[in-house]
């Protein structure tokens, strides 16, 4: 090997250009629990380097609650082939992250205030109490819903 192929152990990393830290991923992931995790890896493998620790710790956090709630409450974990769709923009400023599922006729996403004994239901509540804004919408040309969530970063 050259000399100049060789890594060094201590060099610092290549800091990416202000333009490498915007930028907008999609990624579909099947309707179960098992999801959760991987789409968290995913998320923090793309925002590691561009967002500070706290914001990527509210960003993983509530990526993980409002994917197990497309999981748990609508059909995309309900039904054989059910999907779930991440969609993460890092913009100057912010980072916006939005979940689509496959929809539900029993159910909407609503902020329920947890009860302190309880060990569920806090998904909503943290994202309303974390994020800078958030939303949900039900698409009418097609079944599914969105939730979406904006975190300062």
């Amino acid at each position: 090997m050259r000399p100049e192929e060789r890594i060094r152990p201590h060099a610092v990393p290549e800091v990416p250009d202000a333009d490498a830290r915007h930028g907008s991923w999609r990624r579909e992931f099947p309707g179960e629990v098992a999801s959760v995790p991987a789409a968290r890896a995913w998320a923090h493998g793309l925002l590691a380097v561009r967002l500070a620790p706290p914001a990527l710790d509210d960003v993983l956090l509530l990526l993980s609650e409002v994917i197990t709630n497309a999981v748990t409450h609508s059909d995309s974990g309900r039904t054989a082939g059910g999907r779930v769709t991440v969609h993460l923009t890092r913009d100057p400023g912010a980072v916006h992250v939005e979940v689509t599922d496959d929809g539900s006729t029993t159910s909407t996403p609503a902020v329920h205030v947890p009860d302190a004994d309880s060990d569920g239901g806090r998904g909503l509540w943290l994202v309303d109490l974390l994020a800078t804004a958030w939303g949900s919408s039900r698409h009418d040309d097609e079944a599914g819903r969105s939730v979406w969530f904006q975190v300062s970063g």
